[in-house]
């Protein structure tokens, strides 16, 4: 085994991990699969498809806390983030590689300000509070959002924890509720890139796909017994770190 499958390996089941207690599993695999020597859209397209199973066991694992928003059911969020994660999977296909490597580093700064406002500067909404979104607003923000999970995905646990809390749902139904959309927009953002990617690499995928969902396993048992703050600064400087890489070797 090469070192790159092993420091991949290793790397996907600190990703389940952190996807399990605190989110930006991402953050970890996709500059790992860049270390694998693999050019950025396909470390893209091979990091959701790696990470999508462990996002199916732990959407169902809520599922039955799921709901939609005021004036939303969660049908309609369903269909919404099954369309969107379509559209921004054709949308990173046709992307040229050379197009797409260029937009990583700018991708990645805004997911890793978009983690850190999540984590450490999002206020939430006061209970019993009126929503601050209505219909309309929740429907566009949750479309831009599902598009945008299907062509580069990070943050949006985030991104939609704060849309449906400001749609009115509460954090922990918004918490079970984002869990299952995520899982949606990948799994047809999955579905295209398995019919219309081309020479996927599938060791590395593999490599990423087991460790994640053990690690997703660990993840679940340490909830309640790991520091979630201190998770969130590592993930924000891993984040920080790679945007400055990226930045530079551009």
């Amino acid at each position: 085994m090469t070192w790159s499958l092993l420091i991949l390996m290793l790397a996907a089941f600190a990703a389940g991990v952190q996807n399990a207690l605190a989110g930006g599993g991402s953050f970890l695999t996709f500059p790992a699969l860049l270390v694998a020597g693999i050019d950025p859209r396909t470390a893209n397209i091979a990091s959701t498809i790696a990470l999508f199973p462990g996002q199916v066991t732990t959407g169902l694992a809520g599922r039955r806390h799921v709901a939609g928003a005021e004036g939303l059911s969660f049908r309609t969020l369903f269909w919404i983030s099954l369309a969107g994660g379509a559209v921004g999977a054709v949308l990173l296909l046709v992307t040229p590689v050379s197009v797409f490597t260029h937009l990583v580093p700018f991708l990645v700064l805004f997911a890793t300000l978009v983690f850190a406002w999540g984590s450490f500067l999002r206020k939430p909404r006061a209970e019993g509070a009126p929503p601050a979104l209505g219909r309309r607003a929740a429907l566009l923000i949750q479309s831009l959002i599902a598009i945008y999970g299907g062509y580069f995905g990070g943050g949006i646990g985030i991104l939609m924890l704060a849309a449906l809390t400001a749609a009115g749902l509460g954090v922990r139904v918004a918490g079970a509720t984002k869990n299952v959309l995520a899982a949606v927009m990948n799994a047809s953002a999955v579905a295209i890139f398995l019919l219309r990617a081309h020479a996927l690499p599938w060791l590395p995928i593999a490599c990423v796909a087991v460790p994640a969902i053990l690690g997703g396993q660990l993840g679940a048992l340490l909830l309640h017994r790991v520091n979630e703050k201190a998770l969130r600064v590592v993930i924000v400087c891993i984040g920080a770190a790679l945007s400055v890489g990226l930045f530079l070797r551009g």
